[in-house]
Order: structure tokens, then C-alpha cells, then sequence
């Protein structure tokens, strides 16, 4: 008889040559278990996405709610929604002033194009430049701002006027003029390897960009919603962009993502033309209601200020290991360096047998990555250590 795992590979498209064929049957917590009922800690979240944990019960009650009141109508256009209106107006609330107005995607990579159309219209301004090693998302416009050429080369030719500059370079900064539209930029890189901002980067990115009239984009689709300690990284560094970007944990598990703005930028999409940026899906009922009980857990359980504490945790405990080079971290945001893409490749394959899951960065293949959801313990911390060090103790 054909198995799930057959299907698996014959039906479902994949995205490389070497799938890790994980079957997971159920997911609780940090917890992700087999249908043997083997439990693997999830030490990326979903990819940075299950901030609050897997089958958050507050998310859950939330979802199962609103999908019996109501779950598709027209997300844009005439019809006032609750969800909407209040996520919108609670992520208002804690970005502040000149981040008060939401738009609502499905995804980080359109809330990426979204961005990049609103500071065209808005600026009426061609050129968009980005940051070396920086992943924006896989759609024409997200790619095109991506930060490396590899993955760009087989899908030219990409959305024109785009640059790069390397992050944390105060001489690239120069490079931004009156031409340019917006400069969209991770915070702290991701895919780059977990690259934190040097000392008063953020301040002069920020200062030029003022300077020359161009719109300041955060992409936080990785470090939003707690990650970094802080609900967004730009509090961590004090550094307010134009235009905030979110995705990934914002749904609390459910695709949900957004492009914030003042309202006199974002009002730039409602004329010339009417219609400016429509989605279908964004802003889904029930992905908003998620998101808004999401948010609450993070913002009333003290998961963010715990992050640091944790974030020590596992830093104090791996950096003792001969195999580990170097720890990058951010809050809960790490990469773990052993200087060779076999030893990660090794890591990733034993540690699933061994019962974590982890994975290597596009842009940065020595190092294996730990982002854990927020809501993980200090006992949960020091067994999920446990296991990797078994790992390193064999690669």
C-alpha cells in the first residue's frame, strides 16, 4: 500500500532535492510529535513563527470562535470587521506614533511588495536599495531586493532600480540620495547568520534617510513579536522606521502578515489610482482574531521579559563546547557556529533522530539556528541543551 511518505514526495511540491521527511502527527508547546509519539523540541518555531508555542490554547479558543461567527467576507472595501479593527488598533497602540496604520497580508513577502509599492507611490521615487545577505522573501519584487545574486540567477530579469549595500557599513550609507525610494533593511540580519547592528548604525541609517527624504523600511517578519526581547527590535535600539514590517508570529500560527505606516503614507494607496493595493485573503477574520490572542499572551505572560534570561541560558551552557566557534545571538534569535556546512548538515539529521529541530541560514551555512517559542522554560531550555550538546559531542 502507498504511504504518506510516498505521497509525500509524488504530490506535494518540494522546494529541494533532500527533504528531512519529518512526519509530525501532533504539536504542543515547544513540542512537536511523531506518530510513534517521539517528541522533538522545535528549536526554530516554525521558522520563527510559533512565538507563543504550538496550539496555544488562547489561540486556539480564539480561532475556533471566530470561525463559527464568521470567517471569509470581503476583507477590503466596505465592511467594518472586529478582528481587523482591533489588531489594528492594539499593534497601533505598541508601535506609536508614525506606526499607526495597518495594512493586512497573508505573508511577510507581500507585506515586503506592499512596502516597496507604498514608498514608490508615496515618494514617487524609482530606486529601492537593500542590505548584502538579507532575505526579503521569494516573490519577483521580494527577490529582487534580495541580498545575494544565487538565488536571484535563474529568474531574471527582476524588478529594475534595485542596489545593495553591505549591513553595517556607515561609508555605504552614502549610497542612499534623493533618487531612492525606501531602503528596506532587517534590524538584525537572519539569514545572514544572526548579525546584530553595530553601534550607532541604526542612528545614522536613519539620520540619512531623513536627510534625503527616503522612506526607513524595517523588515521585522523574523524579529517582531517578542523574538529580540523587546515586542519589536526597533524598541530594542530606539530607532523608529517609516514603515514597520510584520509577518510570520504576528498570526499566532495562522498566515497573517502587515505593512504599518503613518496614515498620511499609507494614505497614498487610496488615489491615482483608487485600488492602489488590494488583497483578497489579508487580513483574514480568523487569522486577526489568532493574532490579537497571539499578542495577549506575549504582552500579559511576561514571555518577552524572560527572553534574556533564557537567551543566557543557552548561551552560557553551549559556548562551552569545543565544537561550538562562536554564538550570535539576539533575545532568542542565535546562531551557533561550528564552521563547517557538514558539521550543521550533521546536527540538523542527528538531532531530529535525537529529538530537535534545527536548521542552517540561506546565507550562512556554518552555523545551526535556535529560536525556540517564546513560551519555552528554563527546564525546557536545559533539555533542549542536553540534546544538542549529545549532537556536538558527534559531529
Amino acid at each position: 500500500m502507498v504511504g504518506l511518505r510516498q505521497f509525500f514526495l509524488q504530490n506535494l511540491a518540494q522546494t529541494s532535492d533532500s527533504p528531512l521527511q519529518l512526519e509530525i502527527d501532533r504539536a504542543e508547546g515547544i513540542y512537536l510529535y511523531t506518530p510513534e509519539g517521539k517528541d522533538i523540541i522545535d528549536l526554530i518555531s516554525g521558522v520563527s513563527v510559533c512565538n507563543v508555542g504550538h496550539c496555544n490554547p488562547a489561540v486556539v479558543d480564539a480561532v475556533s470562535q471566530q470561525a463559527s461567527r464568521y470567517m471569509h467576507l470581503m476583507v477590503y472595501g466596505e465592511i467594518i470587521q472586529y478582528p481587523q479593527v482591533r489588531l489594528a488598533q492594539k499593534l497601533a497602540e505598541q508601535a506609536g506614533a508614525g506606526l499607526d496604520n495597518v495594512y493586512f497580508v497573508n505573508s511577510g513577502s507581500e507585506a515586503v511588495e506592499g512596502a516597496i509599492k507604498l514608498a514608490k507611490r508615496y515618494t514617487r521615487r524609482y530606486e529601492v536599495i537593500s542590505c548584502n545577505n538579507a532575505y526579503h522573501g521569494s516573490t519577483i519584487g521580494a527577490l529582487s531586493v534580495m541580498g545575494s545574486a544565487e538565488p536571484q540567477r535563474s529568474f531574471r530579469p527582476l524588478m529594475p532600480g534595485t542596489r545593495r549595500i553591505s549591513f553595517n557599513s556607515f561609508t555605504d550609507l552614502e549610497q542612499i540620495s534623493e533618487q531612492t525610494a525606501c531602503i528596506i533593511i532587517e534590524p538584525i540580519q537572519g539569514e545572514g547568520g544572526i548579525i546584530s547592528p553595530a553601534q550607532g548604525y541604526l542612528e545614522a541609517l536613519r539620520k540619512r534617510c531623513t536627510q534625503t527624504g527616503t522612506l526607513l523600511v524595517f523588515d521585522e517578519i523574523q524579529t517582531g513579536m517578542g523574538r529580540t526581547g523587546s515586542l519589536f527590535a526597533f524598541q530594542k535600539f530606539g530607532v523608529k522606521p517609516d514603515i514597520l514590517l510584520l509577518a510570520k508570529a504576528l498570526g499566532g500560527g495562522m498566515p497573517l502578515g502587515a505593512f504599518i505606516s503613518s496614515k498620511e503614507i499609507m494614505g497614498s494607496l487610496t488615489n491615482d489610482p483608487v485600488l492602489g493595493h488590494i488583497t483578497t485573503f489579508g487580513g483574514h477574520p480568523v487569522s486577526c482574531a489568532a493574532a490579537i490572542a497571539a499578542l495577549d499572551v506575549l504582552l500579559d505572560n511576561g514571555y518577552i521579559s524572560a527572553v534574556a534570561e533564557k537567551e543566557q541560558q543557552f548561551c552560557s551552557t553551549l559556548s562551552k563546547h569545543p565544537a561550538v566557534k562562536e554564538i550570535r545571538s539576539n533575545g532568542l534569535f542565535m546562531a551557533i557556529e561550528l564552521g563547517s556546512f557538514d558539521k550543521v548538515l550533521k546536527t540538523i539529521h542527528l538531532g531530529a533522530q535525537t529529538g530537535f529541530l534545527t536548521d542552517w541560514f540561506l546565507f550562512c551555512d556554518t552555523a545551526f539556528r535556535i529560536a525556540p517559542p517564546l513560551t519555552i522554560t528554563k527546564e525546557e531550555v536545559a533539555i533542549a541543551c542536553d540534546r544538542i550538546t549529545w549532537v556536538l559531542d558527534r559531529v
